[in-house]
């Protein structure tokens, strides 16, 4: 059944109902799906992830994979790592999210913008919310000798955002490394620089990473951009 406009447009449709017409958004987005033709939100997604980006994504990941992963705001990417967590089940494999961007709270309402309940969730999924967030942390946790896994990052240029957090090349060493003994995928969300809006080309590339602190993308074995419902996905040189 072909939708009336993109997942991403269809979500920003709902926010503005629930805003709109005071009511919580997994109402809103049950409505907005209704007029697609579905039985609700759940079913929506369900119907659209078997070929979606996420999916389409998720077949190139090889193990031991670094993967950049970028947007601008709105376009869905922190909704699209949530995803590659929850695919990880699909290959017998522990999912992790950690995030310095979200609350719990929020994530809640973005797993509910993908279809999935709070309860389905805690089972396929791991979250961590924690401020001190940082590659060491995240290896820590996991551990050296965990088995492989599907681990989403949100997001990169706020890994160093505190004094005591090495750069963001140590970081991304650090995950690499980890990434390559254990098999784990390490997928990492990235802003987009705010002029690409103004370079009239239809999706990003690697020019337009943003790099408030600067890092190498040689650390990186995939470069992914998603805009307007579609993705790329690079070598990275």
């Amino acid at each position: 059944m072909k939708l009336t406009a993109p997942i991403y447009g269809l979500r920003r449709q709902a926010k503005h109902m629930s805003r709109r017409d005071g009511i919580p958004l997994h109402r809103a987005l049950n409505h907005v799906a209704v007029q697609q033709g579905y039985q609700s939100w759940a079913h929506l997604m369900a119907a659209q992830r078997e070929g979606g980006p996420a999916a389409r994504l998720f077949s190139t990941f090889a193990p031991g994979d670094v993967v950049l992963l970028g947007a601008r705001p709105g376009q869905g990417k922190t909704l699209l790592g949530l995803e590659l967590a929850l695919m990880a089940q699909t290959r017998g494999q522990a999912g992790w999210f950690f995030t310095l961007d979200y609350s719990e709270r929020d994530l809640e309402q973005c797993f509910e913008a993908i279809g999935t309940s709070p309860s389905s969730r805690r089972q396929d999924v791991r979250v961590d919310t924690s401020d001190d967030v940082s590659a060491d942390y995240i290896v820590s946790t996991l551990g050296r000798t965990g088995d492989p896994a599907i681990l989403v990052v949100d997001y990169l240029q706020i890994l160093d955002q505190r004094r005591r957090n090495p750069n963001l090349d140590d970081q991304i060493d650090v995950l690499g490394r980890y990434a390559k003994e254990t098999g784990t995928v390490c997928v990492l969300i990235s802003q987009i620089d705010r002029s690409f809006d103004l370079a009239g080309k239809d999706m990003p590339d690697a020019t337009d990473i943003r790099m408030p602190n600067a890092f190498s993308l040689s650390g990186f074995d995939k470069l992914c951009f998603l805009n307007e419902g579609r993705i790329r996905v690079d070598a990275a040189a």
